[in-house]
């Protein structure tokens, strides 16, 4: 298969035939094409992703689609989105290496990537909704986001290499734009695609639409996101985006990569976290057993995300420390005149300001997860509407709070105290 034919969707009937004197695939899973088996198993909002069986292996084909899979074709979209997804996996296993699935095939004109096959990894976010608590993800997820974070941006990489990797992201701009307007706009306004949980929720709703405070807060951000090229972000880091296994965690999908603010993947991790928190009171069951189950996945949840936080500054400062290499604070001005107090100041100073900006991007991720158009499991597979609407509405205002009043709150264990008192409170 070549990348000059012209452009062809795959599907569980002709990928053999298509794929099937491809040596990357071949060299995984065997050339016997007879005994591949091949099952779709793509849930997400935008791609085509396969499972290929062989005599000797198996493999991800994942595909992109010249449209939006949730919506259908009357979202087009372009299929360059591949590319992206191909370089940003490259690079962040050069900075994080084993965090990322192993590329084996990139062809861009079928924009498709043959990749290694996680198993018996899952959805982290099918594991939290299913109540498991897993020993390393916050360990693994915060050592991934610091070195891909401080490795990609000017205080590591040489500035002619940086904005070479700017430019070639910079043309992302299909999918930048998704996020700009799904997640910093529309939850704000009627916008056409939106749904929430109705009519529970829909004095909330007014209500957050009103709330100028808010709005202006989520345009600051957006304002942040558009303009603020600090680094190569995964650009789409949630609970959906990572697979795990109780030893191992691997991110996945980072076809929304961009240059853009440090703080932005952290926060949207992070809301993912406390999202996966306020709604395990729906996937409570009858039952005393059953309730301090989910007592103590509310706490191992709190827990990860402080482990996380913790892991991510402490991987930071060593890179600060260690390997603080591009034009950014350079160690000339400091460490080699015998000022590290002044390095680590300047340090301080980073750090604050990413604690700060991903407080305010966690609290738009949780509106937009609710209001917009992609929703979250988590609340989704509360089949009670009543049930699932105290959760989001817990949720919802416990967003609303930490992006407007970011800058006034000063730990991780001030916000997650926040949190465990908004979920001690009745019905809403």
């Amino acid at each position: 298969m070549t990348g000059k034919l012209p452009f062809e969707a795959l599907s569980v009937e002709t990928l053999s035939t298509r794929l099937g004197t491809n040596d990357a695939l071949c060299a995984r899973i065997g050339k016997d094409t007879a005994n591949w088996k091949v099952r779709e198993v793509g849930d997400g909002n935008l791609n085509l992703v396969f499972i290929v069986e062989g005599t000797t292996g198996a493999a991800i084909v994942k595909q992109a689609l010249p449209y939006v899979r949730l919506v259908g074709d009357s979202w087009p979209l372009p299929l360059k989105r591949s590319f992206f997804e191909y370089h940003a996996l490259t690079r962040q296993e050069a900075r994080a290496p084993g965090s990322v699935p192993a590329i084996h095939h990139f062809d861009e004109g079928q924009a498709l990537i043959i990749m290694e096959y996680l198993s018996p990894h899952i959805i982290l976010r099918r594991a939290l909704i299913e109540g498991r608590q897993l020993p390393n993800i916050a360990r693994d997820i915060g050592l991934f986001m610091a070195r891909t974070l401080f490795r990609g941006s000017d205080l590591s990489m040489v500035t002619k290499d940086r904005k070479a990797d700017l430019a070639l992201f910079a043309d992302n701009v299909e999918l930048c734009d998704i996020t700009e307007n799904l997640v910093f706009s529309d939850p704000y306004f009627d916008a056409k695609m939106n749904r929430h949980t109705s009519p529970q929720l829909d004095s909330l709703v007014a209500e957050l639409r009103a709330d100028r405070d808010l709005k202006v807060e989520a345009q600051r951000l957006k304002h942040l996101f558009a303009t603020n090229a600090e680094t190569l972000l995964h650009g789409d880091l949630h609970s959906g985006s990572i697979m795990v296994t109780d030893t191992e965690t691997r991110m996945i999908d980072p076809e929304f990569a961009f240059y853009g603010p440090m703080a932005f993947d952290v926060g949207m991790l992070l809301a993912n976290f406390w999202m996966a928190f306020f709604s395990q009171r729906g996937h409570e069951q009858a039952g005393h057993e059953q309730k301090e189950k989910r007592d103590a996945m509310r706490a191992y949840l709190l827990d990860v995300i402080v482990e996380t936080w913790v892991v991510f500054r402490a991987e930071f400062s060593h890179l600060w420390r260690t390997e603080r290499t591009g034009m950014l604070y350079q160690k000339s001005l400091f460490e080699d005149q015998g000022d590290r107090l002044g390095a680590e100041q300047a340090l301080d100073h980073v750090l604050h300001q990413i604690w700060d900006d991903l407080l305010g991007f966690a609290g738009i991720e949780i509106h937009r997860r609710i209001l917009g158009l992609a929703h979250n499991a988590d609340f989704e597979t509360i089949a009670d509407e009543d049930l699932r609407a105290t959760c989001e509405a817990k949720a919802l205002k416990f967003g609303r709070h930490i992006a407007v009043n970011r800058r006034q709150i000063h730990s991780i264990d001030e916000v997650n105290n926040l949190a465990a008192r908004i979920e001690q409170e009745s019905r809403v």
